[in-house]
């Protein structure tokens, strides 16, 4: 049996994040960091702790070459690898800040983000990706230097990549050669715990993104904060697939991880998750909801390929799981059916969980509202799935369910050291060590959300029971209709969208007599839906068909029985064309931008209201 060490590093002997990797470095030299897959050879490579400070040491020596003074911003546009987490180390260790962007992002913004946080040196994927941002950017001056990979293993190939203003190099053109010993003689830096550390730019569902600054500190105690509701040991393996951009995955699979001295494995793909899980058998991992979306829809297609009995089965082991699961946190009593539980969890839960690699220890959810029913199905089945939430501002967990004590519709306890309180309109007000410094350069924005007595507002609405947190609305999203009547679309959101049909839904209503739907269907789902109606699917105007207008408000109707009164669908629009990144409709964070949205379909909305 497997005896579960703990050798967590504490805020104060860590001080800095830098200095987290330092003492990481010094307690675990030998023990595997991370693992990756490197295409050209067909297989995975690990890391230790000692061969990851070499590297960061030798990218430290490039980055001094570059003049660069503390408090200068370094962009990273990666995706997951270990050279990710090396050139932020680097950066840190410099008294840098590191500025991270998403590399599925549109061009334009990521070239606001390099110009507003004026940042000196961008590492970037590839020479193409540069090209395309290097058309946007232009003759500005920043960044000052671009490092590209562009290589096996993010080392890079030999060869300079010119722009305009010859700022551009390969890594292998620009990094010294490695030397072994260089980070035993490097020794902790004796940085300042509440400076700057990074700027991370929100979503910008409306409007610009703003650049949310966090401090060293402002991490460290998230991050330890965390580990005191979520046991995380040095044994635990993370499979890390969320973009490091993202603040939760930077926090909960890098820092949290390096706190613990856990390992870490990189995904190749979200479209390779499957096989990744069966070849990693992780025991943790950070995900948004619609990964776990995603996989309660593809169980559903294959039941719907099953007979009744086995879709029976599956439905009894869910039930059975689920009254286990609330029998065994004390919330109900024993009952008969337990006794099936052996059985169904040989012939149903144990083959899925399987899947995910068969040793999944935590799993947690966050980002957004994940739906009742899609945690019903896989704490029923026995993954321990718990649900959190947060901020960017706020480093970002605010709370978290406890794996020994988890409530599936709430998104936890707060972490230690948070205050909370609810205020005007319930909105949630959190205080504490994670809140951020203020937004980057926008005092007045700062101002909106932190008050003079240091709580952040949140924009969320909440309410508290018994010490556990309840999300229940986005006040900005919250519908007026016409007669008054407030309406959350949230919720209603989420349960539609776990129609197969539907790829993304938006209801609105603000200042109409009712509310109504902008519907994205499955493209691969339309033609037989199509045919099922009469309907050529390659003609646009079959989308307005009212027959199937009224099929599928039906449809939507049993949805949405359990809701309110005030959950009613009259009207609906529909398109073949999803709300990307691409479009400006999407975030990088995968939020759907509202506004963005309405002002597109500005003519549908409008056709749904008329008469």
């Amino acid at each position: 049996m497997t005896t579960w060490s703990e050798d967590l590093i504490s805020v104060e002997r860590a001080k800095t994040l830098d200095g987290l990797f330092h003492q990481r470095v010094r307690r675990s030299p030998d023990r595997v960091a991370y693992r990756w897959y490197d295409r050209s050879d067909d297989s995975w490579h690990a890391m230790t702790w000692r061969e990851a400070g070499v590297q960061v040491q030798r990218w430290r020596s490039a980055l001094l070459s570059e003049g660069l003074l503390p408090g200068d911003r370094v962009a990273i546009l990666l995706r997951n690898c270990p050279e990710w987490i090396i050139i932020d180390q680097a950066a840190l260790s410099l008294g840098l800040v590191t500025v991270p962007l998403y590399t599925d992002d549109r061009a334009d913004n990521a070239a606001y983000v390099l110009q507003d946080a004026a940042v000196k040196v961008l590492c970037i994927q590839d020479a193409n990706r540069w090209r395309r941002l290097a058309e946007v950017i232009g003759d500005d001056p920043c960044p000052q230097r671009v490092v590209v990979l562009d290589g096996r293993n993010g080392v890079g190939k030999k060869g300079v990549v010119t722009d305009s203003n010859e700022r551009a190099i390969t890594a292998a053109d620009w990094l010294p050669a490695a030397d072994a010993h260089a980070a035993a003689r490097q020794p902790q830096r004796d940085g300042d715990p509440h400076a700057l550390a990074t700027i991370v730019y929100t979503s910008g569902t409306t409007g610009r993104p703003k650049g949310v600054m966090l401090s060293h500190y402002n991490i460290l105690a998230n991050s330890h904060g965390a580990v005191t509701i979520i046991d995380v040991y040095q044994q635990d393996v993370f499979l890390s697939f969320l973009p490091l951009s993202h603040t939760l995955e930077r926090t909960a699979s890098y820092f949290l991880p390096m706190m613990t001295g856990s390992e870490v494995a990189f995904a190749r793909s979200v479209a390779q998750l499957g096989d990744d899980m069966q070849t990693i058998r992780p025991t943790a991992m950070i995900a948004v909801p619609r990964v776990f979306e995603r996989v309660y829809q593809r169980i559903q297609d294959q039941l719907d390929k099953r007979s009744a009995l086995a879709r029976q089965l599956f439905s009894l082991a869910v039930e059975v799981g689920y009254t286990r699961f609330e029998y065994n946190a004390g919330r109900r009593g024993w009952h008969p059916r337990l006794l099936l539980w052996p059985l169904l969890r040989r012939k149903v839960a144990d083959p899925v969980l399987a899947k995910l690699g068969g040793r999944m220890r935590a799993a947690v959810s966050g980002g957004a509202a994940l739906p009742f029913e899609v945690a019903r199905v896989f704490v029923g089945l026995g993954l321990p799935l718990v649900q959190g939430y947060g901020l960017t501002e706020t480093s970002p967990v605010i709370a978290a369910n406890p794996l020994d004590d988890n409530r599936p519709k709430s998104v936890g306890v707060l972490l230690r050291g948070l205050r909370a309180r609810i205020g005007p309109d319930d909105e949630l007000q959190v205080k504490g060590p994670s809140v951020m410094l203020g937004y980057w350069n926008n005092h007045a924005a700062t101002a909106r959300v932190i008050d003079v007595d240091g709580w952040l507002h949140t924009g969320d609405q909440a309410r508290m029971e018994d010490g556990y947190l309840y999300i229940t609305g986005r006040i900005k999203d919250i519908l007026v209709l016409s007669n008054g009547e407030k309406v959350p679309p949230g919720d209603m959101e989420s349960a539609i969208g776990l129609d197969p049909l539907f790829e993304q839904v938006l209801v609105v209503g603000e200042g109409r007599p009712f509310l109504s739907l902008l519907a994205v269907l499955n493209a691969d789902l339309w033609p037989s839906l199509a045919r099922e109606h009469g309907l050529a699917a390659e003609d646009p105007a079959s989308l307005a068909d009212h027959g199937l207008h009224r099929a599928l408000l039906l449809r939507i109707r049993e949805v949405l029985s359990g809701f309110p009164g005030y959950a009613k669908i009259r009207r609906i629009a529909l398109s073949l064309e999803p709300w990307t990144i691409e479009n400006g409709l999407q975030t990088p964070t995968l939020k759907i931008k509202r506004a963005a949205v309405l002002e597109r379909h500005h003519k549908d909305v409008e056709q749904m209201y008329r008469g």
